[in-house]
């Protein structure tokens, strides 16, 4: 017998090994907590936080910013109308034919065009010159002899980068981001731009709605359901906007709109409130980030970030235990493990979890994983989604008290709307659209949150491409009320 050796201390060392990984997964889960009661704070800080933002420049973490957009498509909207959407990687150009009736988009016709990574650091002049001639190369494809430069065309032009908006169809360029870093550009009318290289190429049209993809997904869900009052967005980033009373403005006082309201794009990433349940793995995340102290909503819930706050808790438990392993030096990496990868191993229900061992193999270096450890990654997975699903709801809710509509007669609001009035909420993105259980629990959520009768009367719908068609249908509805 080997001098100091016990039988039974190597089974003694594993059962404290996989003791210590459950321990750390268990204070993670208690750190992420996010019962009724907090939920109800996350809420009530929302709506104190929107307040805040529509009555001064500054005066919340929420930017509240004014679209000038004061009506939504009906329906009823005629004719032909482009958009373009300017995305981190791609440049799509959109055609859109309307019939007049409710829903009756009669065709749609789209083209993709990278970005090459030249047109991101160059000039103005270069990215709109590329913008215009892939629009006009669409335009004489998609028209081909129908085309005439008599007829002028409106144009929608999704820009989902920091503006400041100055009307519904002009905004000054704050910042870059997406990689992008067009100095000159800075500072610019960015639909100026625009309109002035597509006169350069001959392209009678003019843009009608400067917007970004939140935006644009409210306006597709108005134009299908006229009681949609609000649009979020939950993807590789998040954002929400919703219909304002014009007199709850108050940082513009004295503005005027025919319907009296307009909607407000909240840039609800950056929402921040101390009842949020920010654990060390959060805040480590938020330091080695290149926006410290920013986006604390957008981090805690979007698909950018969900991944990394999963390989953060299971590099903790590599360190602390060996239940993985060698696999410390794997998880170190930043980034390393992508929330759809993240997405798929949650979602894994075979009885002995491949999916999972199969990831953890193929992207991650980690070899011959335990069951119990396949188990262990999924509780960390399904402990991220569902505090990321639980206070996306809680945010809704926030928007719904703002607005009166989440049965508390709006008394903090000054409203009093019916407590069964219909009220829907256009949702788009990855994360809502293909993450099954994280929809799962932000619906369940919603209902626990508002109660079961307020609840039924509350549809989150499904909206496929706002940045696109979305924008499209903007500009007819805008064009039509000129």
């Amino acid at each position: 017998m080997v001098v100091g050796y016990v039988p039974g201390n190597e089974h003694m060392a594993r059962c404290s090994a996989s003791g210590r990984a459950v321990e750390v997964v268990r204070e993670f889960e208690e750190g992420c907590s996010t019962s009724i009661g907090r939920l109800r704070q996350v809420v009530d800080a929302m709506a104190v936080e929107m307040n805040a933002g529509l009555a001064s420049e500054g005066g919340s973490k929420l930017k509240m910013l004014l679209t000038f957009i004061d009506s939504l498509p009906d329906g009823k909207e005629m004719g032909t109308y482009y958009s373009i959407d300017l995305g981190a990687t791609s440049l799509r150009v959109l055609r859109v034919e309307l019939g007049g009736t409710r829903s009756m988009i009669l065709r749609h016709q789209v083209e993709s065009q990278p970005i090459l990574p030249y047109l991101m650091t160059g000039t103005a002049e270069e990215l709109f010159d590329f913008i215009a001639m892939t629009l006009q190369n669409f335009v004489e494809k998609v028209e081909g002899l129908e085309h005439t430069s008599d007829l002028r065309r409106e144009l929608a032009f999704t820009f989902s980068f920091p503006v400041r908006q100055i009307s519904v169809s002009s905004g000054i360029l704050i910042r870059w981001t997406k990689g992008f870093a067009i100095e000159d550009a800075i500072g610019k009318d960015v639909a100026r731009c625009l309109e002035e290289a597509m006169s350069k190429r001959g392209l009678n049209m003019r843009v009608t709605a400067l917007v970004n993809d939140t935006v644009g997904s409210l306006a597709l869900g108005h134009y299908h359901d006229e009681d949609a009052v609000a649009a979020v967005v939950i993807g590789t980033g998040t954002n929400a906007c919703y219909v304002e009373r014009t007199e709850a403005i108050i940082k513009s006082q004295g503005l005027l709109t025919n319907s009296g309201g307009m909607v407000i794009n909240m840039e609800w990433g950056s929402f921040w409130s101390s009842h949020l349940p920010r654990t060390s793995y959060d805040i480590s995340l938020d330091d080695e980030s290149p926006n410290q102290n920013d986006q604390g909503f957008e981090k805690m819930i979007s698909g950018m970030y969900l991944g990394d706050i999963v390989r953060r808790v299971l590099h903790r438990i590599a360190q602390e235990s060996d239940i993985f392993g060698d696999a410390a030096r794997c998880l170190a990496v930043p980034f390393m493990l992508r929330t759809p990868l993240m997405a798929a191993m949650h979602e894994d229900d075979s009885p002995d979890l491949r999916e999972v061992a199969r990831i953890l193999r193929g992207n991650l270096d980690i070899q011959d994983i335990p069951l119990r450890a396949r188990r262990i990654v999924v509780r960390v997975c399904d402990i991220v989604t569902r505090r990321a699903a639980m206070l996306a709801a809680a945010g809704i809710v926030g928007i719904l008290k703002k607005i009166g509509r989440d049965g508390s007669d709006g008394v903090s609001t000054g409203r009093t709307e019916s407590k069964s009035r219909r009220t829907v909420i256009a949702m788009e993105g990855g994360l809502y659209v293909s993450y099954g259980l994280f929809r799962e629990y932000l619906n369940e959520a919603l209902v626990e949150i508002l109660g079961e009768e307020i609840a039924q009367n509350v549809v989150l719908r499904t909206c496929e491409d706002g940045s696109g068609i979305g924008a499209a249908l903007l500009a007819a509805s805008l064009s039509s009320n000129q």
